[in-house]
């Protein structure tokens, strides 16, 4: 899977971004503690668009990396 970081969407900044499956992971750090509702019209604006977003927690990828990639793995399967 071939990635784009901080990929345009609408009016909207992704984190990372992976066309062949049309898949948007984002990472979230202690400022999306403030941000919940925006964050959750964000999410649901992006998916009737077409798109699947999957986030993880800053401190997930840092101490669990591989749990996430399996995560990303699940998230492209049909």
């Amino acid at each position: 899977m071939k990635f784009r970081s901080q990929h345009s969407i609408a009016s909207f900044i992704v984190d990372f971004y992976c066309p062949q499956y049309r898949l948007i992971v984002e990472l979230d750090g202690e400022i999306h503690d403030q941000q919940i509702e925006y964050d959750a019209a964000r999410t649901k604006k992006l998916n009737q668009l077409g798109y699947r977003v999957i986030g993880f927690c800053n401190q997930e990828v840092i101490s669990n990396l591989s749990s996430v990639l399996q995560q990303i793995l699940k998230a492209i399967e049909p």
